[in-house]
Formats: structure tokens, C-alpha cells, sequence
């Protein structure tokens, strides 16, 4: 492989701010220059498909009455500074401070898929050189695996009661976004549930992760796991350590904003 094919990118987005928390999943691409914009896919989930009556799942208390939210539209400053205040400024070096909210749900309803759309990550991509390991078969190399720290770390100092009390606060402007995507009968949070269900079930890959590269970008070698949704694969591209640490998280909040059983 030739140097030009040798600098890759690779793109990491913390999937932070899961409803403004640090989930910290990271959904890497293997590029060897910016990745094409992709259209927003906003399908409606099949559950919820031509039911003029939803049945809400999860439902969840917004929090904060006495304080009046911003339009959505003019929200980015006041979301920005209290995900700040409740995360931690380091977060400020990784967030896009536009349309944070509606950033945030696009790309939250898109993990279940197959693709997120690049351009509306609420995240800033980093790049950087993808490391692989082997000659003709080629694997991930664990080297990659370090660069989520920073996010990693951020992700286990945040406290999941005080990112959850901000996405109540914030929940309105949440599930008004979230029926702006095409979803008039929609729920944002057991929207949120169903996308947390889905990455969870990710495999836990041990061992060296294998790639192909039939084109432009690198695959799994493993067509079982290329299949996989586009969460699922941003868990596995961290490292079974790392994918430890962010489920643990998720499991965490999902027990914050899920009806209880029983």
C-alpha cells in the first residue's frame, strides 16, 4: 500500500450529548480524505408508522416550568453554556455550537441505520492517521484504541442524574425537533430507548479486528459485523475496553429515562 493510501483519516464523534450527555459512543470512518456529505435519513421507525394515536413507552416529566425556554431556533447559546456547566468545558473542544439539539436527534435517530449524515454531527470530527497492523490481512490496530481516551475519561466524570435533569430541562425543544425530522406521531424518548437497546446489543469483539478494503474506504472483514448498524460499529471500532466503559454509561441512563418494569 502506497503512502497516499497509508493516510487515512479517521473520523471519531462522540455521540455526546445524548439528549446534551456525554454518551460518549464514538462512530469512526476509515477515510483517506473528508467523507462525502450523506443526506439525513429520518425514516420513520416501523412501530410508529401511520399511528395517528401513539402509545408512549417511556414517558418523561419535563423539568424546569418556572423557567422559560429559547425558541428552538435561537437555543444553541443557552443549551451550549449548561452543557458546559454540566459536562465540563473540555466538552467545548469537541461540540459544534449550531443547532445543537437538532444535530443532536438527527444523528441519535440515525444510529440504528446503516449511515449518519457527516454534516450533521453534532460532534467536530477528528482526524488523524488510521493505524493497522498485518500485511495482506489486514487489522485495527490497538494503537487506535488510545485516541478515545480524552472522551472516554470526559465520559466517566459525567454524572448521568445531571446530564438526565438537563435533557429534562431541555426536553421540549428535544421532541420538537425530533417531529421536525418527519415523525408528526413520534416520541423522542423512547426514540432515545430504542437507539440505546440497539447499540447495546453490539457484539463484544475480542481479539484482532479485521479489515477489508474493497474500494475507497476500509470495511470489517467480518460481514457480520459490516452489517451491523452504524452504533453497533462505533462501539467495536473503540476496542472491547473502551465499548465496556460507554455501555456501562448507557446502561446507566436508560435506567434514568425508561419506565420502569413492573
Amino acid at each position: 500500500m502506497d503512502e497516499d493510501r497509508k493516510k487515512w483519516l479517521w473520523y471519531g464523534i462522540p455521540v455526546v450529548v445524548v439528549l446534551g450527555i456525554v454518551a460518549a459512543l464514538v462512530y469512526g470512518r476509515l477515510h483517506r480524505q473528508a467523507a462525502p456529505q450523506e443526506a439525513a435519513v429520518t425514516e420513520q421507525p416501523a412501530e410508529q408508522a401511520g399511528s395517528s394515536e401513539p402509545t408512549i413507552q417511556n414517558p418523561i416529566s419535563p423539568a424546569g416550568a418556572d423557567q422559560p425556554l429559547p425558541p428552538l431556533g435561537e437555543s444553541d447559546d443557552a443549551i451550549h453554556q449548561d452543557l458546559l456547566n454540566t459536562v465540563g468545558k473540555p466538552l467545548d473542544s469537541y461540540l459544534v455550537p449550531r443547532d445543537i439539539i437538532r444535530h443532536i436527534v438527527v444523528t441519535i435517530d440515525n444510529l440504528p441505520r446503516k449511515k449518519t449524515a457527516v454534516q450533521l454531527w453534532p460532534i467536530k470530527p477528528t482526524s488523524g492517521t488510521l493505524s493497522t497492523s498485518g500485511g495482506e490481512d489486514i487489522t485495527l490496530s490497538d494503537n487506535n484504541y488510545a485516541r478515545y481516551a480524552p472522551v472516554i475519561e470526559l465520559l466517566q466524570k459525567t454524572d448521568t442524574k445531571d446530564v438526565v435533569k438537563l435533557y429534562r430541562r431541555y426536553y421540549r425543544l428535544f421532541q420538537e425537533a425530533y417531529v421536525g425530522l418527519g415523525y408528526p406521531d413520534g416520541y423522542f424518548n423512547d426514540r432515545l430507548v430504542q437507539v440505546i437497546d440497539d447499540v447495546l446489543a453490539a457484539p463484544d469483539v475480542q481479539g484482532p479486528i479485521k479489515l477489508t478494503q474493497p474500494g475507497v474506504f476500509y470495511e470489517f472483514a467480518d460481514p457480520t459485523l459490516e452489517q451491523l448498524s452504524a452504533g453497533q460499529k462505533a462501539l467495536i471500532r473503540m476496542g472491547p475496553k473502551n465499548a465496556a466503559l460507554v455501555k456501562s454509561k448507557l446502561r446507566e441512563l436508560r435506567s434514568e429515562i425508561a419506565r420502569k418494569e413492573g
